[in-house]
């Protein structure tokens, strides 16, 4: 099965997708998971309500629904029980959950004394009861729901709070005690970044909205706004027939406007020097960019990705073949240039890596669950055919750029230059909710080929990278000096330490990092100099990628 559809002129070239060693269940970095809901139970008998203020209750408005709130809580509490990377227990998730109402009303607390949940507000005791057992995500989801129903008669803040706030609150402070990068998205913000990682319905232009119309700043390519004709600097008056300056909220309802079923049709009226005319469209798939490429007449290209999302390893062997095409056989070298990727989806990254690669692991994932053990390894062939490849990482190069990183690195395939990278080793699953926000939770650790870590750690450069004023050629002297027995030891137990020690020796990881301090280098010029000379030098080049093979670091 061919990872991409057919293109003419590249068929041939499109590589199939990386082999898998393991269970089927991890496709993406970020995957939607599928999770009966916990049902919806009654409240249980036996709830002692203590110390209530005497005071008239409050009437709570009518956007709580107690059945909603305990459907998506016993839902959070189940995946998060069954799928994150350490054990957990529904009772500290509802804790913490019911902790995070303080910042709905400061003045609420709960505390587990024994085995009695205590609900306090101003240091009042409102409510308590018994704690069910700790890993029932249904029982303690109804009893959170049950403790927000009666605090909502107490609290002013609480009864003005909706659904959707009570989520953001709970589910967000329940995350938040896990780790720092599992979180919670309402519906709305989810929404946002499911058009980033997998596209939307849409026209494909950049906008901004001023003065009552929308000012077109950039068209994107092969998108129904460019083949519309559409250029930078048309002005859109009407949306369907809808003048833009009669909407309240203009730029809301120009994006929900634009947005909408993929081959859907849409009409823009469009004044272009004066002149108005009326342009209809058919929405397609429409993917932010991530992927620039420049060549220069050196016979070097250098691709940027920005991040990874569903057409980032389509665009990259695209940029491939361009520049294949200008070059024809004097195509000398390519630099991948990674500096500021945050990241994204998980296949992605092991797609382009496996652009470059013929044979050989490209990265293993393990957490708890059993789905989240998954082996990713390379298949033929090398669509750059071994031309020599340097990669640009620096502090702000974060997990799956790392993971592509690591990959070419240790496979032996590019010299990697810059700085420190980040040390985003975790996998995240995005799990959909009944109320169509997401949850993204951390499932596993991603190891580089060699068997590292590299949560907390990130990848070594080969060539680090510490200042902008020196010379290329300085900063590689320094990097590679003439070889000797003590450099060669040297080199090899900083490479081994870096690759045997333990995620637990936080001490140890720590000291590492500062073999080449993770900086932000994404203006810099100097990387882009080192990269040139190693790829102009083709001795230097096959030194510095010797450096970092691991077979070189063995002990």
């Amino acid at each position: 099965m061919s990872l991409w559809p057919y293109r003419p002129g590249i068929a041939n070239r499109i590589k199939t997708t990386p082999r898998q060693t393991a269970a089927r269940g991890l496709g993406v970095f970020f995957v939607a998971i599928s999770l009966a809901a916990c049902s919806t139970a009654p409240a249980r008998a036996g709830t002692a309500w203590a110390n209530a203020p005497a005071s008239v209750p409050i009437s709570p408005t009518p956007t709580f629904s107690r059945s909603a709130v305990e459907k998506e809580l016993g839902y959070v509490f189940d995946v998060i029980e069954d799928r994150y990377l350490d054990p957990v227990t529904a009772q500290s998730l509802a804790l913490s959950a019911l902790n995070g109402l303080q910042k709905i009303d400061a003045a609420i607390s709960a505390s587990l004394n024994g085995r009695t949940v205590v609900i306090t507000r101003a240091e009042r005791v409102i409510a308590s009861e018994p704690a069910p057992p700790p890993d029932s995500a249904t029982a303690w989801s109804s009893l959170c729901s049950q403790m927000i129903e009666t605090l909502r008669t107490l609290s002013p803040e609480l009864a003005k709070a909706d659904n959707e706030a009570l989520y953001t609150a709970m589910v967000s402070t329940a995350l938040a005690r896990l780790d720092s990068y599992s979180r919670y998205a309402g519906a709305d913000e989810a929404e946002r970044h499911r058009d980033s990682r997998n596209g939307f319905g849409g026209v494909g232009i950049r906008y901004q909205v001023e003065r009552g119309f929308l000012n077109i700043e950039e068209v994107l390519p092969e998108t129904p706004a460019a083949q519309a004709g559409l250029l930078p600097g048309d002005k859109v008056t009407h949306i369907d027939g809808v003048n833009i300056a009669a909407l309240n909220d203009q730029r809301e309802q120009v994006r929900e406007r634009l947005r909408g079923p993929v081959d859907s049709e849409l009409r823009l009226t469009i004044l272009r020097t004066d002149r108005e005319q009326d342009v209809l469209l058919r929405r397609g798939l429409v993917m932010p960019k991530s992927v620039f490429m420049e060549t220069s007449d050196d016979g070097i290209a250098t691709i940027r990705i920005a991040s990874f999302n569903q057409q980032t390893a389509k665009h990259v062997q695209q940029a491939i073949d361009d520049a294949q095409a200008k070059f024809g056989g004097g195509l000398r070298g390519i630099m991948l240039d990674l500096r500021g990727n945050p990241g994204g989806l998980l296949d992605q990254a092991v797609a382009v890596s496996d652009l470059f690669l013929s044979r050989g692991r490209i990265v293993y994932t393990k957490g708890r669950h059993p789905d989240s053990l998954q082996s990713y390894s390379a298949s033929p062939p090398d669509v750059a055919e071994g031309i020599p490849m340097v990669v640009l990482v620096d502090g702000r190069s974060a997990s799956s750029a790392e993971i592509l990183a690591s990959a070419l690195q240790d496979n032996g395939r590019a010299v990697v230059v810059g700085s420190n990278s980040y040390g985003k080793g975790t996998v995240q699953t995005v799990v959909n909710l009944p109320n169509n926000g997401e949850m993204t939770l951390t499932w596993s650790r991603f190891h580089a080929p060699s068997g590292y870590t590299l949560h907390n750690l990130g990848v070594l450069p080969t060539i680090c990278v510490t200042s902008q004023a020196e010379a290329p050629s300085e900063t590689l002297a320094r990097a590679l000096p003439p070889l000797s027995g003590n450099e060669t030891a040297r080199m090899s137990s900083t490479l081994a330490d870096w690759r045997a020690t333990p995620l637990w020796d936080e001490k140890s990881r720590t000291h590492l990092r500062q073999t080449c301090p993770a900086t932000d280098q994404e203006k810099w010029a100097a990387p882009i100099g080192i990269g040139r000379e190693l790829l102009h030098n083709p001795a230097l080049f096959v030194r510095a990628l010797a450096s970092t093979s691991p077979q070189w670091a063995q002990r």
